[in-house]
Formats: C-alpha cells, sequence, structure tokens
C-alpha cells in the first residue's frame, strides 16, 4: 500500500474531533434539550472522603451551583477523584474514569500529590496531555490549581504556588479558563484567618465549606455569574443505616459520648421496643478536644454502626487554632475514610443546656465545624424550653418519619 493512500485511511478512519469550549458548554446547559455530563477529575480534594463527610464534595456541590445559573440544565456530575493520585495515576486511569463517560466537560484539578512526588515539568506535561486526550474526543477543559494548605515539610505553599504557576502557564498556551483556587484560599487567609482554618478538615483537605467555595468559584468560571451554596443543607438522612438495620432486628454497635450512650438506645427502643445494643462509651469527662482526637482513632477501627458525638462546652484546648484543628480531627475520625456506612450524629451541648456565658466562642466554632462535614445534627433554638429528652424525641421522630418516606 502506498503511503499516500494509507494516509488517507488513516485521516478517514479517525476523523479530526473539534474541542469544545466552555460556551459551548454553557449553550447546551442553557438550552436543556440534552444531558450535559461534567467530569471533576483529580485527586481527594476532588474525591468523595472524611473530609466533606464522606458522602458528598464540590463535585455535587458544583452540580448544585450550575443547577442553580441554568435552571433547565439536565447535568450529569461524575466524580472522578481518587485519593492519593498525581497527574501520573490520572493518566493511567483517565481513560476508564473519564473519557469512556462521554463528558462534555472535564473539570481537572491536580497538584496537591504532585508536589510530592512529580517533578513540576512533568507536572505541567502531564496537564498538557489530560487537556488533549480530553479535546480528542470533544470536551471542554477547565483547570484548576490546588487550594493553599497549613504550611508542612510535605507539600509547602511556596511549592503549590509553583505548581499553580504552571497551570496558569498551560491554560494561557491552550487558551483554556483557569479556576485559580490557591490564590483564592490565600485572599481569605489574608482577610481573615479565622475564616481560612474553617475551610479546612485537616493540613491540606477543605472541609464541606470549603468545597462549597470550590464549587462556587468554577461556577463563576463557568458561567459569570456569582453563584452562593451558603444555605445548601445537609443531606435529610441522618439515622438510615440505623433504622435500617433496626427493621431488620440487627445490634446496633453504638460509638457514644455521654449521655447519649444511655439516651440515646432509650429513645431508639420507643421505636424499636426489640432494640439491641452493642455500646461503647467514649469518654469525655475532664477531658481535652485533643485527647478527645485521640481516643477518636479507634473508632474506624471498632466499625461502627452509629457514631454520637457530643463534645461538652467546657472542653478546653491550648488555644483557638488547636481547638478548631483538634475538634475537626474529632468528626474526622468518626467517620469512615471514603464511605457513608454508618451513622454519625454530632450533638451540640445546647441540648443539655450547659453552655456557659464564657463558653460560647466555642459552642459557635463547633457549630461550623459540624456544618463542615455535611451531616443532619442537634442543636438547640434560641428561647427553646424543651428538656433534653424532649429535644431528643422530636428529632428522632423527624429522622424517622424521613426514613419511613424514603423507604416507601
Amino acid at each position: 500500500m502506498k503511503f499516500s493512500l494509507f494516509l488517507s485511511l488513516v485521516l478517514f478512519a479517525t476523523p479530526n474531533v473539534q474541542a469544545a469550549s466552555v460556551a459551548d458548554v454553557v449553550k447546551m446547559m442553557q438550552a436543556g434539550k440534552q444531558t450535559v455530563r461534567v467530569a471533576c477529575f483529580g485527586d481527594s480534594i476532588t474525591g468523595v472522603y472524611y473530609h466533606s463527610g464522606s458522602q458528598r464534595a464540590w463535585t455535587d456541590m458544583l452540580g448544585l451551583a450550575l443547577q442553580k445559573v441554568y435552571p433547565n440544565a439536565k447535568l450529569e456530575m461524575i466524580n472522578a477523584g481518587i485519593s492519593g493520585h498525581t497527574t501520573v495515576n490520572g493518566l493511567a486511569r483517565i481513560e476508564k474514569d473519564v473519557l469512556a463517560k462521554k463528558p462534555h466537560l472535564v473539570v481537572v484539578m491536580f497538584g496537591m500529590n504532585d508536589i510530592t512526588r512529580v517533578k513540576p515539568e512533568d507536572f505541567q506535561k502531564n496537564l498538557h496531555t489530560i487537556a488533549d486526550k480530553c479535546g480528542d474526543i470533544g470536551a471542554a477543559v477547565v483547570l484548576c490549581t490546588p487550594n493553599s494548605v497549613y504550611e508542612n515539610t510535605a507539600r509547602p505553599n511556596s511549592g503549590l504556588l509553583g505548581l499553580a504557576k504552571r497551570v496558569h502557564e498551560v491554560g494561557k498556551k491552550r487558551n483554556l479558563p483557569v479556576v485559580d483556587c490557591f490564590e483564592a484560599w490565600q485572599n481569605i487567609r489574608a482577610k481573615d484567618e479565622l475564616t481560612w482554618m474553617l475551610m479546612m478538615s485537616d493540613a491540606i483537605h477543605p472541609n464541606m465549606h470549603g468545597h462549597k467555595k470550590f464549587a462556587e468559584l468554577f461556577a463563576s468560571k463557568i458561567s459569570g455569574k456569582t453563584v452562593e451554596l451558603g444555605d445548601v443543607p445537609p443531606p435529610e438522612d441522618a439515622l438510615q443505616t440505623t433504622f435500617n438495620r433496626l427493621k431488620k432486628k440487627e445490634p446496633i454497635k453504638l460509638v457514644a459520648m455521654p449521655p447519649y450512650d444511655e439516651l440515646i438506645p432509650a429513645e431508639l427502643k420507643k421505636h424499636f421496643p426489640d432494640a439491641k445494643f452493642e455500646i461503647t462509651q467514649w469518654p469525655v469527662s475532664g477531658q481535652s478536644v485533643a485527647q478527645m482526637r485521640e481516643w477518636a482513632k479507634r473508632i474506624r477501627g471498632l466499625n461502627p454502626n452509629l457514631v454520637v458525638i457530643a463534645v461538652p462546652a467546657s472542653a478546653a484546648d491550648k488555644s483557638q487554632g488547636d481547638y478548631i484543628r483538634n475538634y475537626e480531627w474529632v468528626l474526622n475520625w468518626s467517620f469512615h475514610f471514603g464511605s457513608r456506612p454508618w451513622d454519625v450524629v454530632p450533638v451540640l451541648p445546647t441540648v443539655t443546656g450547659t453552655v456557659k456565658e464564657g463558653e460560647q466562642e466555642n459552642l459557635n466554632l463547633a457549630r461550623h465545624l459540624i456544618r463542615g462535614k455535611d451531616v443532619q445534627f442537634i442543636d438547640r433554638s434560641s428561647g427553646d424550653e424543651k428538656t433534653t429528652q424532649q429535644l431528643l424525641a422530636e428529632w428522632v421522630a423527624v429522622q424517622k418519619k424521613r426514613w419511613m418516606s424514603a423507604t416507601k
């Protein structure tokens, strides 16, 4: 076969696919005539892990944000984030996890692990290859820089800034939109360190507050409009696993801080008289938040069905910063690493009415941190004079009603 004929056959067999632009995807969402598939490609900061409550992440929040801007849009959100992955790992699985899904838009966010084991120039080259592969199937691409972190040796902010610059270089060369999460995080940090801390689940991973911020930034870049997600509530599925087990008359392995190691079983037995419990008390008397954090490390190994967190208002720590970081880990260790196989129910000290005037600041911090885990929790509204038992009874009854409605 002559080379010219061979070349013609190849070109005929593999026609050039024109990569879409973000503007093309926007038109599709505005029209609402076909499902728009959005793949979110990255590492644990993209994936669904304990940092944001083991149930949703920024992929889900971006879907909600885009739906707000484009009410008629039909969206399919694809989470292609895996913990520990670099752009090297990403390229090894891009065909299966991204391209095979036939996305119209791919949002790419790597770097947090690349900085530990991929040369910066290779990171940049890999981003080009990722963009090539997405473009080859006609998908539009949005690039994102990694967020800033608590300063640490493995992932210094100076190094992350260097990678962020390389993301910008790729975006500029390819005329792709870039969302600078690093700059956004650092701007928040410079303006209010406390606000920045309350967006972080640990040294490098944002919590749900941070994931909502990601989604707001991404949606704004895509649409050119401001989107706010602060009012998005957690899923209404508290105690779903617990109720399912009780319905099947299976025992409940409960890990709970007092007094809920006694109060929760008593309340659940009102609805399921034959309920059986294997109770592990999580000690809090005389404990600092740091000590509660240390104890919490054993929870995943216990493989519970229900975890009840009730940090007393009097629990102290060395500083406000230590309180925030340790409280985050009390919550983090209470969740499964990457799914929600058991229920987690935080209870604020307002429920027992033990909050003193000097403890109000920590109470406010605790409430905010719990909201960052995208989970239903028990609290007392201002002016509510119900007893602890009444509050608990009402809350459990509401959850059971939701469960029954969901399982019909």
